[in-house]
């Protein structure tokens, strides 16, 4: 148990000194936990001496101090902190639009900064975030489809998924459909192999896309690069030969690839699908100048993002020529703002320029895809996704070396659904840092991805609150929990969005802080919520009637974490798990308690009038006045996919304003993108989508699906029409809005941790 002087210590830093896994019970940190991350927060505690000397020093300096380094205010009104001053203190507000104001009040919105002089002499000064009160709901209730983008190839795409496959998505959904949004993974920096990670939560920078969702014949460049000579031509002579040439191995490679996915069974090989890539873009930037035009757009976007994008390019240049582990290379290359890190970017200049380069085009494409999206009459567009965290070795762990803790890890901590807890393996930000610096790192983030988002969903929404430290070296068990100034975090997020026009959607499952959803739902973040888990678990532990789900969210049957929907109907995600040796239970009961959830979904889903004829028979099934169901093209709907409609009926039926579909489950895919828990055990992040025989289905093949236009048919017929009454949003009384809700109220894991819920490997 720690201290009392430690609890003391510890608290006036954010540091938890325990937890509650349930209601009931509360478990103490270790000393070594939160020692370690005071540590990590630049505060010794190693002996009780040390400890002393830290606490007077930092209930002196909170005495002393007149102002915190961010205060927050919401509107107009004048921020609390600032109310709070003694009376008699002067003011001078400096606004992000370059005014001088001796007041607090009626400040637009913007991060200013503010200097105060109390009557005693004091003086503070501190950065101002000001926020509107809260964001706007989306435009109109709607549905949108959900997909991992490297897994929707077409017959054009170079062996996964790319944005012209996504802009074709979008633009079809959107005008044949009528959806409102395409959902993907997080589209950031991947940390380079091989083999690279494949995971799209583990990025090297959040800060900039990944250049390997090209698609590379979209680069106006590359157009004059494999033009045959003769007027026009962007290359000619011996060097327009030679560059055509050397567009050969790429596109020859990206045929090979594309067909051994598509048509041979193959996984998706990130890696060799970027080296055909990589190939074809250097021919394109050597051989082709850019025109006039292009280059001074070029230049804009060097100067727009300014520092970051030299250090990301800089980094990738550099990884290059040391390998991507930067805590590796030559002792003056770790540091991003040594001379010797100066010298080498001038010496490798044409290679930092090349990165800079891919991403200006990938900004510039993903720009292009959201406009398309939005042009077929989608309200939001695309919803990106924001990771949690990034890779330790990566290019925004080295270049933010200063914001970040050291030899600190976020995961999860023990709970009854995962006694040895999680560790993510992705460096926190240091909170302290944050607010001294006014959140730049976290507002130039934002910006950055609503650039080209109509929406954003957040990994893990619990951390803008706190987070798991998991100290380097120990298990996720000795970890503690680390608070951040949500305040500041949802001001700051709530700005930026609202400057963008764009909607917040949170990764809220699992076990949530109290509290903690009200206040997201306050600020018009909506949450998450995932057909099976909305059950009434401070109640009977049934499913949670439809008119009793919140309304502020994004519902959906599954995720990309989860088995797809026709999997769980069948059971089959159980056999995989135990193939795979992941249950924890013999199999008999795990399929036994598999079967009973289903049974008691189907017969709601019978009961509420939403299913008719289900059963062993292999009966068609039929609608509620009796008629069989039939597809557009005149077939029969089978018993699966009328179990599939009927769920996604079922979601109708709620006020949820955002209906999210899973795409493959269009089709009957019965594999899930990623399994937790698992590693080389399985293709995480390597798999197309594909049929109920894993056949993989093309995105042209998926615009011409019968079974898939008879799902999304149900959805859009009646996305404008809730079953549940509009009024009742938020967080019901009776404990849903996510997995494992019987401990509501209790601190627990804030992930989801449940060996059926979706989680992080």
């Amino acid at each position: 148990m720690p201290s009392a002087d430690l609890s003391r210590l510890a608290a006036l830093h954010g540091v938890a000194t325990s937890y509650s896994p349930s209601p009931d019970r509360t478990v103490a940190a270790s000393v070594t936990a939160v020692t370690r991350a005071l540590a990590a927060l630049g505060v010794d505690a190693g002996t009780p001496e040390a400890v002393r000397a830290a606490l007077a020093a930092r209930e002196r300096e909170r005495a002393e101090r007149l102002l915190p380094p961010t205060v927050v205010g919401w509107g107009t009104g004048v921020p609390p902190a600032l109310a709070a001053l003694p009376g008699g203190t002067l003011l001078l507000v400096r606004t992000e639009q370059g005014e001088t104001r001796p007041s607090a009040e009626n400040l637009p919105p913007g991060v200013h900064r503010v200097t105060a002089t109390a009557p005693d002499g004091r003086t503070g000064e501190a950065h101002l975030i000001v926020a509107p009160p809260g964001l706007p709901a989306p435009p109109a209730r709607s549905y949108g489809l959900l997909v991992q983008l490297y897994s929707l190839l077409s017959r054009r795409s170079w062996g996964m998924g790319d944005l012209a496959d996504l802009g074709e998505l979008a633009d079809w959904a959107g005008r044949t459909l009528g959806a409102g949004f395409v959902q993907i993974n997080p589209l950031h920096a991947a940390v380079p192999g091989p083999p690279t990670d494949p995971s799209p939560y583990r990025p090297s920078s959040r800060r900039f896309p990944d250049p390997v969702h090209l698609r590379i014949e979209d680069v106006p460049e590359f157009a004059y690069l494999s033009e045959s000579k003769g007027e026009g031509a962007g290359v000619e002579g011996a060097e327009g030969a030679e560059g055509r040439a050397r567009l050969e191995g790429p596109l020859r490679r990206a045929a090979e690839l594309r067909e051994a996915v598509l048509d041979k069974g193959a996984l998706i090989d990130r890696d060799a699908v970027w080296a055909a890539k990589k190939a074809a873009l250097e021919a394109v930037v050597d051989e082709v100048p850019l025109g006039p035009g292009r280059l001074a757009a070029y230049r804009d976007f060097l100067a727009e993002q300014g520092q970051a994008l030299e250090d990301h390019a800089t980094w990738c240049a550099l990884a290059e020529v040391h390998g991507p582990a930067w805590h590796t290379w030559p002792a003056p290359l770790r540091d991003p703002r040594s001379p010797g890190t100066a010298r080498a970017r001038r010496e490798l200049a044409a290679r930092v320029d090349f990165h800079s380069r891919l991403a200006w085009l990938t900004d510039t494409q993903l720009t292009a895809v959201q406009r398309t999206a939005r042009e077929a009459g989608m309200p939001l567009g695309i919803v990106h996704d924001l990771a949690v965290g990034v890779h330790p070795e990566g290019s925004d762990a080295w270049a933010q070396q200063d914001t970040l803790a050291a030899g600190m890890s976020v995961g999860a901590p023990p709970d009854a659904f995962n006694a040895r807890g999680q560790d993510w393996g992705l460096p926190p930000w240091r909170p302290d840092r944050l607010a001294a610096c006014g959140y730049a790192p976290f507002r130039a983030l934002l910006q950055a991805l609503f650039r080209y988002a109509g929406a954003l969903r957040i990994d893990h929404v619990m951390g803008l609150f706190r987070l798991w430290w998991v100290p380097r070296g120990l298990p996720p068990t000795e970890g503690t929990y680390v608070r951040y100034d949500a305040e500041a975090m949802l001001a700051v997020l709530v700005l930026e969005a609202s400057r963008a026009g764009a909607v917040v959607i949170g990764e809220d499952l699992g076990t949530v802080e109290p509290g903690v959803r009200e206040r997201l739902r306050e600020r018009g973040v909506y949450g998450t919520s995932v057909l099976w888990f909305e059950r009434d678990w401070e109640g009977d532990g049934r499913p949670l009637p439809p008119e009793a789900w919140r309304a502020d969210c994004l519902a959906t049957v599954t995720t990309h974490d989860l088995p797809p929907t026709a999997s769980r109907l069948t059971g089959e995600h159980v056999g995989l798990r135990d193939g795979l040796g992941l249950l924890t239970r013999p199999l008999a009961e795990e399929h036994a308690e598999a079967a009973a959830d289903t049974a008691e979904w189907l017969d709601l889903l019978t009961r509420l009038g939403l299913l008719h004829g289900h059963g062993t028979d292999g009966a068609v099934p039929a609608r509620a006045d009796g008629t069989a169901t039939t597809r557009a093209d005149g077939t029969a709907t089978t018993e699966e996919e009328a179990r599939i409609q009927a769920v996604h009926r079922y979601l109708l039926r709620t006020p949820a304003r955002m209906i999210g579909v899973w795409l493959p489950d269009g089709v009957g895919d019965r594999r899930p993108q990623n399994l937790p828990g698992t590693w080389d055990q399985y293709p995480n992040w390597r798999l197309p989508v594909a049929d109920a025989q894993g056949r993989p289905v093309t995105l042209e093949d998926l615009a011409a699906s019968p079974r898939l236009r008879a799902l999304l048919d149900v959805v859009r017929t009646r996305t404008d029409r809730p079953g549940g009454a509009e009024g009742t949003g938020g967080v019901s009384g009776t404990g849903g809005a996510g997995g494992a809700e019987g401990t509501d109220g209790a601190e627990g894991t804030d992930g989801a941790d449940r060996a059926d819920a979706p989680g992080r490997t």
